[in-house]
């Protein structure tokens, strides 16, 4: 396994659709994905999108518990409620802002092993999923935020308790 380069804002890589995968079972995705995983909780994060690691293929994984989930070719079907709350993203290192997702959604996709996977997801795990979506899309959540005023440094919202996490 291997420790990936995440790319940071400004890279194109972040700004362009990405492509299907039409097999998730060659040896290339799942090492690919297994890269993603270490390079992932190497860098704290709870998920990460294949763009992030200059790879444009429609493919993330996500934290769920203590697993670590991937998803090729993900469609999302949001629910109507939404809520606002804070994110940051591995390819903008340092800041956080407030931004409204969907807070249930279904999803259906491909395993790593090519069989379809269909599902929901709730709370955190529906906004994750959403914001590494937005990634296969090349959006980034700044995009999403209707209020950038909203938007700050993750030591100066924590010390000034806008963002308790």
């Amino acid at each position: 396994m291997a420790l990936l380069k995440i790319a940071r804002l400004g890279h194109p890589v972040l700004l362009a659709p990405a492509a299907p995968v039409p097999d998730p079972t060659t040896p290339d995705m799942r090492r690919l994905v297994r890269d993603m995983a270490e390079t992932m909780l190497d860098a704290n994060g709870i998920g990460l999108a294949a763009p992030q690691i200059h790879e444009s293929l429609r493919l993330f994984i996500w934290r769920e518990g203590d697993a670590i989930r991937a998803i090729f070719n993900p469609v999302l079907t949001l629910g109507a409620e939404t809520a606002t709350s804070f994110e940051g993203c591995l390819s903008i290192p340092g800041l956080r802002g407030a931004v409204p997702r969907a807070t249930q959604l279904t999803y259906t996709g491909l395993s790593p092993h090519g069989e379809a996977i269909a599902g929901e997801a709730h709370g955190l795990a529906a906004r994750v999923m959403q914001h590494e979506a937005d990634h296969l899309d090349g959006i980034l959540y700044l995009r999403r935020m209707p209020d950038l005023s909203r938007l700050g440094f993750t030591e100066e919202l924590a010390r000034h308790r806008e963002d308790p996490a």
